[in-house]
């Protein structure tokens, strides 16, 4: 590839598999170099990065800033608390006070889908030369995420050619509150992408029939669907059922701050049926990873003795991943040219 073909990230939907690659391969050479002992690069010197996170974050956000830092880059964090927000100050105004600085990447999110998007349009109208980076959008889009579960599947699977159209025919089984899940949804683009079908386990309530036709439908943000032949979507009502062919499961988290009325009957009748636990493991005939995003409810959607103790428990590693994962995606975007 001559060159970085994205001047914002937004969504994983108009990635082709060349730009998949393209970052993971340098999410690798990354990685190789931090395993070396070599912390920071001085691939971004100069290059201003700002942080407009209108949400709470506790991985993201401190994982983008060790990206930008490892990567030498000016860094700045915006802190709504603290900010005009509170004088009646819109995100778009936000957003153009930090372009005027000089912001050659903004990282944004926020609790409103389509706010990235929005910013992104309004920046290029005005003829700022600024890319945007989804940080997470409402229920759509979490870019960063699908990609750093992409390489960590491929990283489990094939360790040492790291390749992931590796997950071609495999089933990674998703569990858990789909519905208000922007990882979910990134991951739908992301794992479909090289093969994988993917399986969605959860109470209709959480999972309408309607994810069926979620890669057939209009993708977000007015974007093309560059993949032709993608991996297909199932849905499951049992975690037991489901599991016994799973090769990966990722479980996810009840989201009931978004949730504007009751989607599910109890904690404790939804743990029952949906935490994954070593007894619903044990239905596997082999040692398959478990990924989760983030934030845990433990005992809620997974045991803790998943989290402590299982072999493949990869949540560790999704932390760890995300770090050369974003230094791949601020150095692409630095690089971008119109």
């Amino acid at each position: 590839m001559n060159s970085w073909p994205h001047k914002h990230v937004l969504t994983l939907a108009n990635f082709s598999k060349e730009d998949f690659k393209v970052v993971i391969d340098l999410a690798n050479r990354f990685n190789s170099i931090h395993n070396n002992e070599i912390n920071n690069l001085p691939s971004l010197k100069g290059c201003l990065i700002t942080s407009l996170f209108f949400e709470a974050s506790t991985r993201t956000k401190n994982s983008f800033e060790l990206a930008a830092k490892r990567l030498s880059a000016d860094f700045l964090s915006f802190h709504p608390s603290s900010s005009s927000l509170s004088k009646g100050e819109s995100y778009l105004d936000t957003a153009l006070t930090y372009c005027s600085m000089g912001s050659k990447i903004l990282i944004i999110r926020h609790s409103s889908i389509y706010s990235p998007y929005e910013i992104s349009k309004k920046l290029d109208f005005l003829g700022f030369n600024t890319s945007v980076l989804s940080a997470g959008d409402g229920l759509f889009s979490h870019p960063s995420q699908g990609l750093l579960d992409l390489y960590t599947l491929t990283r489990f699977f094939s360790p040492t050619n790291i390749d992931p159209n590796i997950l071609y025919n495999k089933t990674i089984l998703i569990v858990g509150d789909i519905i208000h899940s922007r990882v979910a949804r990134s991951n739908l683009w992301s794992l479909t992408a090289f093969g994988a079908n993917v399986v969605l386990c959860g109470p209709e309530t959480l999972i309408p029939d309607a994810f069926l036709k979620f890669l057939s439908s209009k993708p977000p943000y007015e974007v093309e669907d560059p993949i032709k032949n993608r991996g297909k979507i199932t849905i499951s009502r049992s975690l037991e059922q489901s599991i016994k062919n799973a090769d990966a499961v990722i479980t996810l988290r009840l989201q009931k701050e978004r949730m504007k009325k009751n989607l599910i009957a109890s904690i404790k009748s939804y743990s029952d049926d949906y935490c994954l636990t070593p007894q619903k493991l044990d239905i596997c005939n082999h040692k398959i990873p478990i990924l989760h995003p983030g934030p845990i409810n433990r005992d809620v959607e997974i045991s803790s003795q998943i989290v402590d103790s299982y072999p493949n428990c990869l949540i560790k590693n999704q932390v760890a991943n995300g770090v050369p994962i974003r230094m791949a995606l601020l150095y692409l975007l630095s690089k971008f040219k119109q």
